[in-house]
């Protein structure tokens, strides 16, 4: 309990009333900016084709490199293609990634590690050590093995990720469901005869879930920077279909007379994983149950 509240208690003060206030400020104006800039990018991303701005693949040689100007809010790249609408576009892909690559971290490794967590045992043994072994074997080597062999498109670099993804999640819900496993309620449910099932699914999930929300957003933080880091080598996404980090690959060879062709798709991703970052740590902290989480 925090020490204005315990202040409140002795002078007889509601501190129903504290609580809010306490969380209120950890929802300021860089959690509501953080999610009005991931709204605007979604909704970019979504509706990019309905929008009033051309084709991000449209080529016009004679206008590479282009100042913004009305008809190219944000100028041309190497190539002549409008650069705002690449933006657009690439948010598609950056986002279709960054959001989906750790929905198979989470639903995986959540699972393996509530069932380790909670039966221990020979099964925990298995568990850990098959992380440990993920973990050991170096992610650019899969991404490069993976790749070559099933070739780059979006569904390939989703499931690489989501892969490298699990030891982490599987981490976070051994640790919370150890936590919460041996907790007057779970006892309670086995002395009444609740099956391990129910258990699991009743008792624990809602309370493991919550820990795992938040780590998810920092998960798709991660995610965007290491579909960022594959397209800026080569390994993303296939061109001519424009992606963030082959913006900014494309973009260094012309830092000399062009620098915005790098600096705007990596302020673009920095802004975005920033927002998520700021997103999951207030809600991780939300989720905290230790008094001074908040």
């Amino acid at each position: 309990m925090a020490v204005r509240e315990v202040a409140a208690l002795d002078v007889g003060v509601d501190t129903s009333a504290v609580t809010p206030v306490r969380r209120q400020r950890r929802l300021g104006g860089l959690f509501v900016a953080s999610v009005i800039w991931i709204a605007l990018v979604g909704l970019g991303a979504i509706f990019a084709g309905l929008l009033p701005i051309p084709s991000p693949t449209e080529m016009d040689m004679l206008g590479k490199r282009a100042l913004p100007s009305a008809e190219h809010w944000l100028g041309n790249d190497v190539l002549g293609r409008d650069v705002f609408s690449r933006l657009i576009y690439g948010g598609r892909i950056s986002l279709t990634v960054g959001l989906l690559a750790p929905v198979i971290g989470v639903t995986v490794g959540g699972a393996l590690g509530m069932l380790a967590g909670y039966f221990r045992g020979r099964f925990e043994t298995i568990v850990t050590g098959g992380v440990d072994v993920l973990l050991a074997f170096p992610p650019l080597v899969f991404a490069l093995a993976v790749t070559a062999y099933l070739g780059q498109s979006i569904l390939n670099i989703t499931l690489v990720i989501g892969i490298l993804g699990i030891p982490a999640f599987t981490r976070v819900a051994r640790a919370v469901t150890l936590s919460l496993s041996e907790r007057e309620f779970v006892t309670a449910a086995r002395a009444l005869g609740a099956t391990h099932s129910r258990i699991l699914l009743r008792e624990l999930l809602p309370n493991v879930a919550l820990p795992l929300v938040a780590f998810f957003l920092l998960g798709v933080a991660v995610t965007i920077v290491v579909e960022g880091a594959l397209s800026f080598l080569g390994l993303g996404v296939p061109p001519p279909a424009p992606s963030w980090g082959s913006m900014i690959g494309e973009g260094r060879e012309s830092l000399d007379i062009a620098p915005w062709l790098a600096f705007l798709p990596a302020i673009f991703m920095f802004l975005t994983v920033l927002a998520f970052n700021v997103i999951g740590d207030t809600l991780r902290a939300l989720t905290d149950p230790r008094p001074g989480a908040l």
